[in-house]
Parts: C-alpha cells; structure tokens; sequence
C-alpha cells in the first residue's frame, strides 16, 4: 500500500508540473488544436509561435483574445484566430500563401483572381531597428521561392557556424515547434518587427532572453537537400517581408 501511495503521489507531482490538454469528447487533441477559427495552445506554445504557423500578427492575436500579456498562455487555452464576430470564410489566409501573394503578378492585367487580403492588424507603430546579417554565406533562396521557405530566405554555410541575432530584441521563441523549421528561434525587436531564424543545430539561447544585435543564438544546421543553411524571416506586423529589401547590401 506504501508503494501504491507513492505512485500515486508522483502521478499527482507529474499532473502539476506538466502540460496536458484533454479534449472534449469524439475529439483528437490534434482535431482540438487545428480547428479553422481556433487553436488550443499546446505545450511549447508562445504567442508568437502561434501568430507564425497561422500568418498572423501577434498584437492581433492579442486584442482579438483580450490578453492581458502575450506572455502568458496556458495550456489548453482556446484562441480565436479570427476577428470577434467574423466567419469562418472570413479567415486570414496562412504565412506562406501570404507570402508568395505579396509578390505583384508578371501580367496584373491577365489576373483574374481576386487579390488575397493581408491579415487584420493594428497600424504599424515602431520603426525597423539596424539589422544586420544573420550569419556569413551566399543567398541559396530568395523571398517567395520554391526551392525553400517561401516567406524568408535561405543563406548557404558550413555545418556548425555562428548564427546571430540580425538586430537587439527579446526571444519569444526557442524550440522546434514549427513543423518545416527545425530548431527555430524568434526574436521580438518591437511592436512591429519580429525575425525567425530556421533549420540550426543547437540554440544558444532562451525564451525570454535579452540579445543585442550581434549576440550569436545558435549554430547552423541542415536544411533543403542536407545542405547547411539557414532560414532568415523578416516579419512586419506578422506577415513576412523579403529580407533582402531591409537586410543592408554586402560589402
């Protein structure tokens, strides 16, 4: 009976200290957290993780759920992705589709489809800090390209070298949550910029540490085909910009 005690204690200790979600009944935990117009915040969740993987501003995400710090989320939570009072065909499109639309068409003429809208988001309040390049090697994929991420960039290196924060910020993420991105860091540089650096071997940093620009944050891993490479996003009030238009040239 001693023994049965104790296990019962530590299953209790463990329910404390860990994240579990149950969903309602006849539904998956996965069904729970990939609904159209919500998503129930699972382990290793940020704000900011959740606003990347649907193509939405973070401060959006923020007014639209009536947070009172994006900080703070718990597991099981239940956010609306989608403004208060609007449809599910209402619903912003997704980061990549997003991204690719954001490049004008070779014939604006001969288009036919309506044009996509950009996620609703509060008006843009910060200007972009002094960025700098992420790490040293040669553009392998540019902004809307098929042959990588199509919402960032993909820079050619060696195995192991030093990835660095592109400007001073916080970070809001730090993990491999994001299916596509392997072990990803996100920095918050203001209320406007966000960067997401994919496809490293080993993070260097935390959630909730403070980098300057320059402060290395991992080291380079593999990405398309098995070749060293990192993914550089640029986020402006959630959608991704090309990098290269704010990245300064190379010497």
């Amino acid at each position: 009976m001693r023994g049965v005690r104790l296990l019962l204690a530590i299953g209790v200790l463990g329910g404390c200290t860990t994240s579990l979600y149950n969903p309602p009944p006849g539904r998956s935990s996965a069904d729970a957290a990939t609904d159209a117009t919500t998503y129930v915040v699972r382990p290793g969740d940020t704000l900011y993780s959740i606003a990347a993987r649907h193509g939405l501003d973070w401060r959006a995400l923020t007014q639209w759920n009536r947070l009172s710090d994006p900080d703070v989320l718990f597991v099981g939570q239940r956010l609306t992705l989608v403004p208060p009072g609007a449809s599910r065909t209402e619903r912003a499109p997704a980061a990549a589709p997003a991204a690719v639309a954001a490049r004008p068409a070779a014939n604006p003429k001969r288009s036919t489809a309506p044009a996509r809208r950009a996620p609703p988001s509060p008006e843009p309040s910060s200007p972009p800090p002094a960025w700098q390049w992420p790490t040293a090697g040669t553009v392998a994929s540019t902004f809307g390209s098929s042959s990588g991420i199509a919402t960032g960039i993909g820079i050619r290196g060696t195995a192991g070298q030093p990835i660095y924060a592109a400007a001073p910020g916080r970070v809001v993420y730090a993990g491999r949550g994001l299916i596509g991105y392997g072990e990803l860091v996100i920095i918050r540089h203001n209320d406007t910029y966000l960067t997401a650096y994919g496809y490293n071997d080993r993070l260097l940093v935390a959630q909730g540490d403070e980098v300057a620009r320059g402060t290395q944050i991992a080291t380079m891993g593999l990405g398309p085909g098995r070749e060293p490479r990192l993914h550089f996003e640029i986020r402006r009030n959630g959608v991704p910009v090309d990098p290269l238009l704010y990245l300064p040239p190379r010497r």
